[in-house]
């Protein structure tokens, strides 16, 4: 989806990492494909107005019934560890895995346009060969998911960065006004984890330790790839705040409706008087924005102040 002003969703607090000790290597699987550049994109000052969900139809939702849950009683609260602040790692990467994962199966059926950037028979991620039948396959969730965890563990990125991910892939299909498939969309996650990663944390990893992850793949390579991916984008890399509330509670709905709820524990004392801290702390502070609002006096010619009228209970 389009948007126009950056994220103010703080980031979670990150672990100082050494740029080349706390990488791991990955050996990737089979690969897959792609075709020419040549797309007729976006005036940059129409971008704002484009909404993804809503010329693509997110159809990554799929519906198997209900899981059986937890309810809370009155002697007993259920609650998750996941916020909208600081969702959880692993869960939030399951989630956006099982996206990509639909977006693959519900693409156009004739194919769209297909860019030899991100191809994995043009650029491939190792040295092994590449099937011949690479872009006939659909890849499983699971498939999907150690790919996508293999990058966030070893980079040591964040929960929140993935929601970013989600955010930079649908726009790039849109944008660019490409399918992803089973040909391209191992470059088409990485292009988009590589930038969610420089525009969201701090500690931004460098393409170089990329290269150190994906043995096989060259700096120029990831390079080229960035580049691209920013060109495709328009370089549109702002995310609002609101942008990443919805695809957060979108990516909740999508957990429940597939049988993969986050997982709930009971209340307990020490969590139920940090929620209260912080609760007190939040209404301290908006009580002092509603004072300031208070106006003492107002001219006639300016009579636009904030005014508070008792509630009348019936």
């Amino acid at each position: 989806m389009g948007s126009t002003t950056s994220c103010c969703v703080p980031a979670s607090p990150k672990l100082s990492r050494n740029a080349h000790s706390r990488l791991e290597s990955y050996q990737p699987e089979s690969e897959l494909s792609r075709e020419d550049t040549g797309c007729n994109l976006q005036h940059i000052s129409d971008r704002e107005n484009v909404d993804v969900r809503d010329k693509r139809k997110s159809l990554f939702v799929n519906n198997h019934g209900t899981a059986r849950r937890k309810y809370s009683s009155c002697s007993t609260i259920f609650l998750d560890d996941n916020t909208v602040s600081q969702p959880n790692l692993k869960y939030t990467i399951k989630c956006v895995a099982l996206a990509i994962y639909y977006h693959i199966k519900n693409r156009d059926a004739d194919g769209g346009m297909l860019l030899d950037i991100f191809d994995e028979k043009l650029h491939p991620l190792s040295k092994s060969e590449v099937p011949q039948d690479y872009d006939q396959h659909d890849p499983e969730q699971k498939q999907i998911y150690r790919f996508v965890r293999t990058l966030f563990s070893a980079a040591q990125l964040t929960s929140e960065c993935a929601i970013v991910t989600l955010v930079y892939l649908e726009r790039l299909l849109t944008y660019a006004e490409i399918d992803i498939c089973p040909g391209n969309w191992k470059r088409i996650v990485l292009g988009a984890i590589l930038l969610a990663s420089k525009v969201w944390d701090d500690q931004a990893v460098w393409n170089v330790d990329y290269c150190q992850i994906l043995k096989d793949i060259t700096v120029e390579d990831m390079n080229e790839l960035e580049r691209q991916f920013l060109e495709l984008l328009q370089f549109n890399i702002n995310v609002p705040s609101s942008v990443y509330a919805k695809y957060y509670f979108d990516l909740r709905s999508l957990s429940e409706s597939n049988n993969l709820s986050f997982p709930l524990e009971p209340l307990s004392r020490d969590k139920a008087q940090r929620l209260e801290a912080i609760s007190r702390l939040c209404d301290d502070k908006y009580k002092d924005v509603r004072r300031a609002a208070r106006k003492r006096s107002a001219s006639m010619d300016n009579l636009c102040g904030v005014r508070w009228v008792p509630a009348i209970l019936s």
